[in-house]
């Protein structure tokens, strides 16, 4: 089984330019699992201290929020689009982050 990744611009620096990889996860820990190992800078930008996924990172599967298929829960298929699309917020006037949503961060954004 083969799941198409694109990793966003913003992220870029964090993988040497890669844009695009090929998956063999099942499921959304999985391939956060294989994108931390693959790229050990992105851990920080991927999950909060918690281990948890960051609320700014959004996940879409054949352009379908990943959310609405069941999150972790959703069964990658052969085939399968995934993008991984870091939120842009605007208009507050705020020390955050505007990349990974942290007041204070490490992001070198």
């Amino acid at each position: 089984m083969s799941v198409r990744v694109l990793l966003p611009n913003a992220f870029q620096k964090h993988t040497n330019g890669t844009r695009e990889i090929q998956s063999s996860a099942t499921n959304l820990p999985q391939l956060l699992t294989e994108i931390e190992t693959s790229f050990p800078a992105l851990k920080t930008h991927l999950r909060d201290d918690n281990g948890q996924v960051r609320r700014f990172i959004n996940f879409y599967v054949n352009e379908e929020d990943i959310r609405f298929l069941g999150n972790e829960k959703y069964a990658f298929k052969d085939g399968d689009e995934v993008l991984v699309i870091p939120s842009i917020a605007g208009g507050v006037d705020c020390c955050c982050c505007s990349y990974c949503g942290q007041e204070e961060c490490c992001c070198d954004c």
